[in-house]
């Protein structure tokens, strides 16, 4: 894939989508084939160079000594001491609430207790690689918020298809092209046979039609 190619697209794109009233998202839209889903899931996160324009919400779940930095730091805290009053429906909530979630690490155990049931199949439980697992002596916490606004999720849940948030039409071509480029070599990484999975690759905004990006 060719960050020049994927430009061009945009510039086509812009000329084809039908103008609205609204900053419209950009998505990368990536078709597989040749593979069985079921024997080799993909699901990942990548951290882009550019924010997409989408506010990402982050809570984190920690103990007394970091709950001032989190405070400074975060969308919202849950304090050790609140997890055993919330209620399953406070809980499912949260989780449709925040987009990431960012844990203390010596009390994980408890945060799998309490957490792990509702966070686990959304894919939304601490990820230690993407850095949201921390010690309880972490500090500039602020910088870890940073990075997860330039993170994206991406994963093909039941079909041979992937959509992801580029970013928005406001942007930059060379941004949005940097951002899909990104996002495409991090899914190519995990394909059993790399390019030979992948079938097409698109790009559409909100209200437009699919663009083909052409090799």
């Amino acid at each position: 894939m060719d960050k020049q190619i994927l430009e061009k697209t945009l510039v086509n794109l812009r000329k084809e989508a039908p103008k609205r009233n609204f900053n419209q998202s950009v998505e990368l839209v990536i078709n597989l084939h040749h593979f069985d889903l079921k024997k080799v899931p993909i699901s990942g996160s990548v951290v882009l160079h550019f924010d997409t324009g989408k506010k990402i919400k982050v809570c984190a779940l920690v103990d007394n000594e970091l709950l001032p930095e989190c405070k400074k730091s975060f969308d919202n805290v849950v304090a050790r001491e609140e997890f055993q009053s919330l209620d399953k429906k406070q809980i499912r909530h949260l989780a449709r609430e925040y987009d990431f979630f960012v844990a203390q690490a010596n009390i994980m155990g408890e945060i799998a207790k309490y957490f792990g049931k509702t966070l686990g199949p959304r894919g939304k439980m601490p990820n230690p690689k993407l850095g949201c697992v921390v010690p309880p002596g972490a500090v500039n916490l602020k910088s870890l918020h940073d990075k997860l606004q330039k993170t994206i999720k991406f994963a093909a849940k039941n079909q041979m298809i992937i959509h992801s948030l580029v970013g928005k039409e406001s942007m930059k071509d060379e941004e949005l092209a940097d951002n899909a480029l990104t996002i495409h070599n991090a899914i190519l990484a995990l394909l059993p046979q790399g390019q030979n999975n992948i079938k097409n690759v698109l790009l559409k905004m909100t209200m437009s039609k699919a663009i083909e990006v052409k090799k």
